[in-house]
């Protein structure tokens, strides 16, 4: 469905909620077979299109082939074989106990689908982040209306393609366009709406749920930091932090955002960091196969105004024509740079040094809660202290962004970098209510509980309920 047709396009949208609502009450979607159907059809689409994806994403974000071949291909193709062989052992209910005092009876949650689900995506990964929600949307027997980001046009193109081609076109609908097509959608009413982007629109999203009251997934992000501890292997760590930081030209939610130094360290690992960056990207990092450019050049314009006047390691380089950031490393930060005030989602990555692990810890919980922590150190005592003296939506240890690939952990934020969760089974639990059910025979019927009350009956009631 694309927005730029000449009619109201609130009506349009409105008879397309009505027309997936109908079927979700038709009980189409809570077929077993329908599901996998579905969950099988999108995963060899995706697998099918491999050469496509990786066109269309080098197209919107000069993505690498391996890097669009991982992250995008391999990793929905995953979630949907997933969903697929799981979809009906996750439907079935989950037993809980049951108070003695009410013997006889079976407690249990059994998760039902919601209904009528808006999936809306970022532009970074512009495939993974609405199919990828949407895998558990189906699994859990949920309709849905798609939304990528019109950021991303060759990729959000192929996407609603492929939807078209192997979906259930009475059970799902994309839509394309802009700031307008998406403020017209929040305006219908929806039984869940999943966002991935930033927290401003992401706060514009909860507020048209609000209206109806939607409940709402945001993955949003933040500043993820990195902190280096004076006892950390100093070469893998910079391999496995400059690998994150840059991976898809640094335009990732749970990149590391910057890096928290000790001091006894800053300075070998600068050098080291350098070094692993040169080894990377090579000398001339712009002719480099392995490295994406800036979306766009708005994009690129902010990025190049947060380097400001800090002190640049490496990088820094920049072509605006062909959207080009060079890797950065920005060393001496300070913490009121530029590159310290928001969010950069991009190939900067500002280094400061703290004189020790409690100076980090204040330093991160001054701050608001980020989507992602690492921690690289060797000391079981400093890792418990980070995990237990800060607040984050994950804690990785001697690692960056690696943890995404473990569907059996939740991935999700926690205050400003957003709410819920997902990845797996916890996909099928967001678009699912988990009904409480207790059944209770005839027999056994306790007249105590019924007026008129003795004082006897007060006193046994207190001790039993």
């Amino acid at each position: 469905m694309d927005g730029s047709a000449g009619r109201d396009i609130r009506a349009d949208y409105e008879e397309t909620v009505a027309r997936l609502r109908k079927t979700f009450h038709s009980g189409k979607t809570r077929s077993f077979a329908w599901r996998r159907q579905q969950l099988e059809a999108l995963g060899n689409a995706v697998a099918t299109n491999e050469a496509r994806i990786k066109e269309a994403l080098k197209a919107d974000l000069g993505k690498p082939d391996l890097e669009a071949a991982v992250a995008e291909v391999d990793y929905l193709t995953k979630e949907c074989a997933l969903a697929a062989r799981k979809c009906e052992s996750w439907s079935k209910p989950r037993g809980v106990g049951t108070p003695l005092s009410l013997m006889p009876s079976r407690s249990q949650m059994v998760p039902e689908p919601l209904g009528v689900a808006l999936i809306i995506g970022a532009w970074n990964y512009p495939l993974q982040e609405v199919f990828g929600p949407l895998a558990g949307a189906i699994a859990a027997g949920n309709c849905a209306v798609l939304k990528p980001s019109e950021l991303a046009p060759h990729a959000s193109e192929l996407l609603r393609e492929i939807a078209a081609q192997v979906l259930d076109s009475d059970a799902f609908a994309t839509v394309l366009g802009g700031a307008e097509e998406t403020s017209a959608l929040l305006e219908q009413r929806f039984d869940k709406i999943f966002y991935t982007g930033g927290a401003r629109v992401g706060r514009i999203v909860m507020e048209a749920a609000s209206k109806h009251l939607t409940p709402v997934t945001l993955e949003l992000g933040g500043k993820s930091p990195a902190v280096v501890a004076a006892d950390a292997d100093l070469e893998v760590t910079a391999r496995r932090i400059a690998w994150a930081a840059f991976m898809n030209g640094g335009q990732l939610c749970v990149r590391p955002d910057h890096c928290l130094i000790e001091e006894s360290v800053y300075e070998p690992f600068l050098e080291t960091l350098e070094k692993t960056v040169r080894e990377f990207y090579g000398e001339d990092m712009k002719a480099s196969p392995d490295f994406a450019r800036i979306v766009n050049e708005r994009h690129f314009d902010r990025l190049v105004g947060l380097i400001g006047d800090s002190k640049v390691l490496i990088g820094g380089e920049h072509d605006r024509s062909e959207k080009f950031l060079a890797p950065t490393v920005l060393r001496d930060v300070s913490p009121d740079a530029p590159s310290m005030q928001e969010e950069i989602f991009g190939p900067i990555l500002p280094c400061l040094k703290v004189a020790s692990i409690d100076e980090a810890i204040s330093f991160i919980n001054k701050r608001d809660k980020p989507l992602a922590l690492y921690a690289f150190t060797k000391s079981s005592d400093v890792s418990d202290r980070i995990l237990n003296e800060t607040s984050s939506g994950t804690l990785m240890i001697n690692d960056a962004v690696m943890f995404q690939a473990n569907h059996h952990l939740p991935f999700g934020g926690v205050g400003e970098s957003g709410m819920g969760a997902f990845h797996g089974q916890h996909t099928f639990d967001c678009f699912s209510h988990l009904k409480a059910v207790m059944k209770r025979p005839f027999f056994g019927d306790v007249s105590l509980r019924y007026p008129p009350y003795s004082e006897r009956a007060a006193k046994l009631l207190r001790k039993l309920m």
